[in-house]
């Protein structure tokens, strides 16, 4: 069974959050609703989403602004909101990395559909890319190797899996339980504390004095592989 998907909605409007939340939810989405620029670039560092739905203006830190800083570390799907309908906007959003553009007011059903589309083709994207590489680090899902400095490292099916995985989504803080629902494909019903094992025997495997990237505890969250 599928893990829930988890959306961000970014936005200051609340009758139109609780509308997108009431139709998301209805669909099988985990929503996320934070009304506030900052506060929802501070969210989406401190956990983990599939998809962003994002307003052009917004207190404290605008669309653009959020979606650059979003971009910046992570090449999670974004659908851009606004009132504002004229061709530089949505090019502008477009250019900064938004995969989609709606203007206010649109139907929830358009909005539902275009999150389904942007969460297929991303889903496609990531499937191509089998291998993942960074500076003396080759980790690849096809056919199961991870190498260091060109050495072959031996690592068990679930040790790789956890790897790739936290390398593919650089900079992002994950829970041990979404370790589990993403990695193990289910809700895992024993110890979390599976994880920290898994954690504890990567690190071993792939420590590397003055990497640029780092397997790292965040005390109370989790883990992320961290690039510097």
């Amino acid at each position: 069974m599928e893990p829930k998907k988890n959306i961000l909605v970014i936005d200051d409007d609340k009758n139109i959050c609780e509308l997108i939340r009431l139709y998301l939810e209805k669909e099988g989405y985990n929503v996320d609703v934070v009304f506030d620029g900052v506060k929802g670039l501070a969210l989406f560092k401190q956990k983990a989403h599939d998809l962003i739905i994002l307003d052009l203006l917004l207190p404290g830190m605008d669309g653009l602004q959020v979606c650059r800083e979003v971009r910046n570390i992570s090449k999670i799907p974004i659908i851009m909101l606004s009132a504002k309908g004229e061709t530089f906007d949505k090019v502008l959003g477009l250019e900064l990395g938004a995969d989609d553009y709606m203007v206010k007011p649109f139907e929830t059903k358009e909005l539902v559909a275009r999150i389904k589309a942007v969460m297929r083709r991303f889903k496609q994207d990531i499937g191509e890319s089998e291998e993942i590489a960074y500076p003396g680090l080759i980790i690849n899902k096809s056919n199961y190797t991870v190498k260091l400095d060109g050495n072959k490292v031996e690592m068990t099916p679930k040790e790789l899996e956890t790897l790739f995985f936290l390398a593919s989504n650089p900079n992002k803080v994950y829970t041990r339980d979404q370790l589990l629902e993403q990695i193990w494909e289910y809700d895992f019903f024993g110890d979390a504390r599976t994880i920290d094992v898994h954690v504890k025997r990567i690190r071993e495997k792939i420590l590397k004095e003055d990497a640029p990237w780092e397997l790292k505890t965040v005390w109370g969250v989790g883990y992320k592989f961290e690039t510097k």
